[in-house]
């Protein structure tokens, strides 16, 4: 075990705390923008597993980083979503 899998390891402990947080909001106020929120949390943190786990060469990690997008995706349209309502 190397120190950059301890560290992967604590910033996939740090986003699904994230999606944790995000979802319990979203259990109270059953607003998109919570669970979109947590919801991508939960995606960057399986992308930074599979990226840690998997052992994937540098130059084939381009189809892991397709998480990412898909998660910030999901934000930008649950912001767009949001501020469209109270127009």
């Amino acid at each position: 075990m190397t120190l950059y899998d301890f560290l992967s390891g604590a910033v996939v402990l740090g986003f699904v705390t994230c999606a944790l947080f995000f979802m319990r909001f979203w259990k109270r106020t059953r607003e998109g923008l919570f669970l979109a929120f947590g919801l991508a949390f939960f995606l960057f943190g399986l992308g930074q597993t599979m990226l840690t786990v998997a052992n994937i060469p540098t130059e084939e990690r381009g189809s892991i980083y397709l998480i990412r997008l898909v998660a910030y995706l999901l934000i930008l349209t649950a912001i767009v979503r949001q501020n469209r309502a109270r127009v």
